[in-house]
């Protein structure tokens, strides 16, 4: 499995929508997602996590746009938006990372979005029935709608949509599949030439039947549509290597189209003229993907948009530019480290706890940040619905706790000061990117572990890839990551289930899981997930670190610029404008 594409996971609607992965200087080694989940339940309203003031609550405006750089002012009809290098597999569900998914977001509408407290509102189908027995979904698309070249997208696109994620030679990481959709094994099976709970009704109208409620249905199933005509030309069953072909030149219904891929350099887009909503106000959009620092392209001019970590020192630093807007933002992720489970040394839940008392999170990650973010102890954001810290435990910076822990875990102290069990040191293999929130990680967890007797090794990374593939041979112990958005509680937690978290296969959280879908009742699913978060933040097979505040800081010249807790700038990004140079 790709890490990061499934991290986030129930479809391809709004991992694609992210454009929060474009530059955080300050931001531990991310997991970037191609996918995730929604829910047709509400979220409150979460304006700054917890851990302190950013020192920035509301949208600030730019105080003398005549400082803005020559270069910014000679655009008059593109905007530039820096982003971590796509792999170019510009397909959704097809994805090869969330920065991919990114890229798909400009090139590909869903069914369904959702608006800014994480409701569904409609997208390409302007609206959806649901039977009373929550089985059967039925959508209704807009009347004229078209893929970018002008062919006509209906109901025949969405079933085939739906139905090559049931092939047998989907590995791909959407997880539509994971829907018990009614007769989708026989055809996964190759009993059934078509899927029996997929009826399409009319052109503008399609059900689907499953065989068991789900609560994230509605929004897994109303993701981006495929065109039957382009991606189904050469389809036979159990074939799909085709579409890797058509990757580098995607035809989609979203607001741009693909003009240019170069790789390790940019992504161009041009404005669609067959987009429902009409053509973008912007006629060009580019995602920079050279590496750089954000700060330097910002200041220059060279990218309209970047994030910062909400510090008061980058929040002073992005008023002082004078042609910055600064909008202040608390993303629905969370941070983590990932765990070794196949280690025998971590198998033991005792070790686990240790190393989360004996680490300083509040140092880390929120004092280092002048409180740009909070400790987390649960796979969950503080602006879900289902955020809690009943039963709770926070962890709190412990070393005496620690050190009892690998007392009773069998850990004893050695003639140099490292603990041994049966001949073997406890040493920690630690991955991290490059960069400074890493920096402080390993200064500080170097002095923490080595006061519990744990023998520290940090392996740093400069790019995602490289870090990645490192997880892949298995040869870690720990290694930083942070979630994608998450907008549905069952986001955060799929990881534990599909396998991507190796090592860890626990049937109650399997059967916590499946009941947590089981139902779209907001007060039942509540509680579901209380105890979900109880037992993992007892057994740990991550340990959870942080919430991030951040601050957007953008070109003063761009009007119509919102950000949305689930879906970031996705769903404003094609009313975008460019006002005149002053």
């Amino acid at each position: 499995m790709k890490k990061g594409v499934i991290l986030l996971t129930s479809l391809m609607l709004v991992g694609s929508l992210l454009m929060s992965a474009c530059s955080n200087n300050n931001d531990a080694g991310q997991a970037p997602s191609g996918n995730a989940a929604q829910t047709d339940q509400g979220a409150k309203e979460h304006t700054t996590a917890p851990g302190g003031e950013s020192g920035l609550t509301e949208p600030y405006t730019a105080a003398d746009m005549s400082k803005l750089p020559a270069v910014a002012k000679q655009r008059t009809d593109t905007i530039i938006v820096g982003l971590t290098d796509p792999s170019g597999a510009f397909t959704p569900y097809f994805t090869q990372s969330g920065y991919d998914g990114n890229v798909n977001s400009l090139l590909f509408s869903s069914l369904v979005t959702v608006d800014d407290k994480g409701l569904p509102i409609p997208d390409l189908a302007e609206k959806w029935d649901v039977s009373d027995d929550q089985l059967t979904y039925t959508y209704h698309l807009r009347k004229d709608l078209k893929f970018s070249d002008g062919s006509p997208l209906t109901a025949d696109d969405v079933a085939f949509t739906w139905t090559i994620q049931f092939d047998k030679a989907y590995d791909g990481d959407s997880m539509v599949p994971t829907l018990a959709v009614k007769g989708a094994q026989a055809y996964k099976e190759g009993k059934a030439q078509s899927i029996e709970g997929i009826k399409v009704i009319d052109p503008q109208t399609i059900s689907v039947t499953l065989e068991k409620p789900n609560a994230t249905a509605l929004f897994m199933l109303g993701g981006q549509v495929l065109s039957k005509a382009y991606y189904g030309k050469d389809y036979k069953f159990g074939q799909l290597d085709y579409i890797k072909k058509l990757h580098s030149n995607p035809v989609g219904s979203g607001p741009y189209k693909l003009e240019k891929f170069i790789p390790g350099q940019e992504v161009r887009f041009v404005a669609n003229e067959n987009y429902y909503k009409g053509k973008p106000k912007t006629e060009r959009f580019i995602y920079k993907t050279s590496e750089g620092d954000t700060w330097q392209y910002l200041e220059t001019g060279e990218v309209d948009y970047a994030s910062f970590s909400a510090t008061t020192e980058n929040i002073e630093k992005l008023k002082s530019l004078g042609f910055v807007n600064i909008i202040p933002y608390t993303p629905s992720s969370y941070g983590y480290l990932q765990v070794n489970l196949e280690h025998d040394v971590l198998k033991d839940k005792k070790v686990r706890q240790a190393l989360t008392y004996g680490l300083d999170r509040q140092s880390i990650y929120v004092d280092a940040n002048q409180g740009a973010g909070s400790v987390a102890n649960i796979p969950a954001s503080p602006i879900s619905w289902a955020y809690t810290e009943e039963g709770i435990n926070p962890y709190k910076f412990d070393t005496e706790k620690a050190k009892q822990l690998l007392d009773e875990a069998g850990w004893k102290e050695g003639a140099d000061g490292i603990r041994e069990k049966d001949g073997k040191p406890l040493t920690i293999h630690y991955l991290g990117s490059k960069n400074k929130q890493t920096d402080i990680f390993i200064a500080v967890a170097k002095e923490n572990f080595q006061a519990l007797g744990v023998k520290f090794e940090p392996e740093v990374f400069a790019d995602f890839n490289s870090l990645e593939s490192k997880v892949e041979s298995g040869d870690y112990d720990l290694v930083s990551f942070s979630t994608p958005m998450l907008a549905d509680p069952s986001d955060g937690i799929v990881q534990f289930m599909n396998g991507e978290i190796k090592g860890y296969d626990n049937p109650k959280f399997k059967e916590l899981y499946e009941k947590g879908l089981a139902t779209t009742d907001i007060e039942q699913r509540k509680q579901v997930y209380k105890e979900i978060f109880q037992l993992l933040n007892d057994e740990l097979p991550i340990i959870f670190t942080s919430y991030k505040k951040t601050v957007y800081g953008y070109n003063g010249r761009i009007d119509n610029l919102s950000v949305s807790p689930f879906v970031g700038l996705a769903n404003s990004l094609p009313d975008w404008t460019l006002k005149p140079a002053q």
